[in-house]
């Protein structure tokens, strides 16, 4: 009788065992973003994409931090209260950190209307003149301004090193260099 008893122990932690190994492997359910940093334009535009959305819609911080280079920098600049010029610099997890729930609650769509890029090996500069809007219908922008996108190629992708931006001011309104040409 024991020995039936083994046998049958045995065996169904043998068809157990054999079934686990029968078992199709989990398939990776991550999302893949290689096509969304292979060119410069692939790579700004999801820059612009991911930031981008109508008030109550959640953005996609994986996607967003997908494209920073570790170590990579955001930076804001601006006047303080003092009126003195001063920057803020952040990392991505920062910038999700300080942005992220009033960009939801709000609503922020940032519109890149103007692009330059100088690019050397594999290294780009990129000045791309935007307009901000708090919703995809609204015609008038609340803000301009322009982003400073250093990117790096390691051979494989793009990556953001660093976003450097400033907003147009009365007292420093965009030069016509950055802004689209005036249909004739």
């Amino acid at each position: 009788m024991k020995k039936l008893i083994l046998f049958a122990l045995f065996s169904a932690l043998s068809i157990s065992l054999f079934a686990q190994d029968e078992a199709p492997e989990e398939e990776n359910t991550a999302p893949d973003y290689t096509q969304n940093v292979q060119t410069i334009d692939n790579i700004v535009r999801t820059l612009y994409d991911v930031i981008s959305g109508d008030q109550g819609e959640e953005r996609n911080w994986d996607l967003f931090k997908f494209l920073f280079y570790p170590n990579a920098k955001l930076i804001a600049s601006g006047k303080n209260q003092m009126r003195e010029a001063m920057v803020n610099y952040m990392n991505p997890g920062d910038y999700i950190k300080n942005s992220g729930k009033w960009m939801v609650e709000h609503g922020f769509h940032e519109r890149e209307i103007h692009r330059t890029s100088n690019t050397f090996g594999n290294m780009s500069q990129v000045f791309s003149t935007y307009e901000a809007f708090k919703s995809k219908e609204d015609e008038e922008p609340f803000m301009r301004g322009i982003n400073s996108i250093q990117l790096y190629n390691d051979g494989k992708r793009w990556w953001i090193l660093n976003v450097y931006w400033a907003q147009e001011t009365r007292r420093t309104p965009i030069p016509r260099t950055y802004l689209p040409k005036q249909k004739s």
